[in-house]
């Protein structure tokens, strides 16, 4: 049986082609790729890439100035954090909490809306495999040749289960049957339609937003749409720690907000979302509250509130 895409860049002795990792004494990262007769070059002096041609991972490589570097494959995250941008990358915090909440599974059929520079795309890929769909759908051609770009360079190749679409979602999704959708756009909310008709029943719908009025927004247009069940909504922070002899400590910096996940499922052909019993905040609906899309304050007034304040 073939090793998976990709899978015999990630293991066994250095080679051409393969991107290295350097980490000098204080943790900088340098990462590049080999190439037979080429020098890698720092202000701390050279080495030839050949010296690392053919040697096992975790070599130690030392330049003319004598300054010691580890050599590794990048992982995942390294490459992600380091790769060329257009627009910016899904955070590995955040891929992460979409590959694990969004249950993205071996063989899943995947929609993604929201290219950017590659990243939640190459991490989908890996846990998709060969056997599985992505299809990805970028609105700007720029930014779908990057992505491209940085996906193929991390599996050495175009990858047989990725598609990519250059177009609006909305006008361009004809896929059906599909397990999970991920959203990392401006106005997912207006996508609901056309993801509702694409997901199976018990399908994920994943969305990626920066701000509380999206998130706000977002929420608010599931509950109305009536396909989905009660969305749920979080955010992740990630804090490092020193560790040193006695002197363990938190770091003073940290990965701080970078946006807010939401799911929801698909609920089956004709089924109405049950009531939610939980009762809102005081004051989160006032008599004025029309809903996001309502174009006339006023007009809320007096709504049926059995998903609203009056649920108790």
């Amino acid at each position: 049986m073939s090793e998976p895409t990709g899978a015999a860049r990630r293991r066994g002795p250095f080679q051409v082609g393969d991107q290295v990792q350097l980490t000098d004494p204080k943790g900088r990262h340098y990462t590049f790729t080999l190439e037979a007769g080429k020098n890698f070059h720092t202000h701390k002096g050279s080495f030839p890439h050949d010296e690392l041609i053919g040697a096992p991972e975790g070599t130690v490589v030392r330049t003319t100035g004598n300054v010691a570097y580890l050599a590794l494959r990048p992982l995942l995250p390294d490459y992600v954090l380091s790769m060329p941008r257009g627009a910016a990358v899904v955070y590995p915090k955040d891929a992460g909490q979409i590959l694990a909440m969004a249950d993205i599974f071996a063989g899943a059929r995947v929609v993604e809306a929201g290219v950017g520079s590659g990243s939640l795309s190459t991490f989908l890929l890996r846990a998709i495999g060969d056997q599985g769909m992505l299809h990805s759908y970028e609105r700007r051609a720029d930014f779908a040749d990057i992505a491209r770009g940085n996906v193929e360079r991390y599996f050495g190749g175009p990858h047989p289960a990725w598609r990519l679409t250059v177009g609006d979602l909305q006008d361009n999704l004809s896929d059906t049957d599909v397990d999970r959708v991920i959203l990392d756009m401006l106005a997912p909310w207006e996508c609901l339609e056309v993801v509702s008709k694409a997901l199976v029943p018990g399908g994920i719908l994943c969305a990626y937003v920066a701000t509380t009025t999206q998130l706000a927004r977002t929420v608010e247009a599931i509950r109305e749409f009536g396909t989905f069940n009660e969305p749920s909504a979080w955010e992740t922070m990630v804090r490092t720690w020193h560790v040193e002899g006695l002197a363990v400590r938190p770091d003073h910096r940290m990965i701080g907000h970078t946006g807010f996940l939401l799911t929801a499922r698909r609920l089956a052909d004709g089924v109405e979302p049950p009531l939610r019993r939980r009762r809102p905040a005081k004051g989160a609906y006032g008599e004025d509250y029309a809903g996001w899309g309502a174009k006339d304050p006023a007009a809320g007034a007096g709504k049926d509130t059995a998903t609203g304040p009056a649920d108790a």
